[in-house]
């Protein structure tokens, strides 16, 4: 079966687009990347990438869980709007809560982001020298699949707050125009004051030969 993820072929072009992409020219490339943000939210990006682990955060003994989700496994575990392709693995009934890894490669990450933001995303505090990958955890909930969410809105806001550091913001065409049509209407009026003045002048020095 194809994968869901598959399925939405809008928003996985819009990711896609910056793996195609080598290089090219600045300005495309922010025109892209400014693209990108506008579409951004959290459901736009591919959990296929990333992989899950959870642990008791507490408890007898501090125990790991140590269960991983894999990409492949045939069941769903998240429930918002884009739903995407991950095991469901039996819920945790700790009465302490279940801490949430996120792992996601930033092989599999960066070539899905404008070039932009890399610099960002390997700096961030979710990096880790080590994976080379972006580790993110949450156990504000004793609902497991809560602290999943939780980990990827962590993922959007990090991705979100680096596009905004150093993608600058764009003219809006209309405004370009406006003021475009104002330089010129000044331009326009300084060159007839400029004319009106200089006829006035020619004027004044007819009338005294006249005389």
């Amino acid at each position: 079966m194809t994968p869901l993820w598959k399925s939405l072929p809008v928003r996985w072009s819009s990711w896609r687009k910056f793996a195609s992409r080598s290089n090219g020219s600045a300005d495309l490339d922010l025109e892209l990347a400014r693209s990108w943000l506008k579409d951004l939210h959290p459901n736009t990006i591919p959990r296929h990438i990333a992989q899950l682990s959870f642990s008791r955060s507490s408890g007898p003994g501090g125990q790991n869980v140590n269960k991983s989700v894999q990409p492949r496994d045939p069941l769903l575990l998240f429930l918002p709007p884009l739903l995407v392709t991950c095991s469901l693995l039996p819920v945790l009934r700790a009465p302490s809560s279940v801490l949430a890894t996120l792992k996601i490669p930033l092989v599999a990450l960066l070539p899905l982001v404008p070039s932009l933001l890399h610099p960002q995303l390997r700096g961030s505090r979710y990096a880790t020298d080590r994976s080379q990958a972006l580790v993110i955890q949450s156990d504000e909930s004793r609902q497991q699949s809560s602290n999943v969410e939780a980990c990827f809105d962590k993922l959007h806001q990090l991705l979100l707050s680096s596009a905004k550091q150093v993608i600058p913001g764009e003219t809006s065409q209309e405004q370009s125009v406006r003021v475009h049509k104002l330089q010129r209407a000044q331009n326009e009026a300084r060159l007839k004051s400029k004319k009106f003045a200089s006829n006035k002048k020619s004027n004044r020095r007819g009338s005294k030969y006249d005389d």
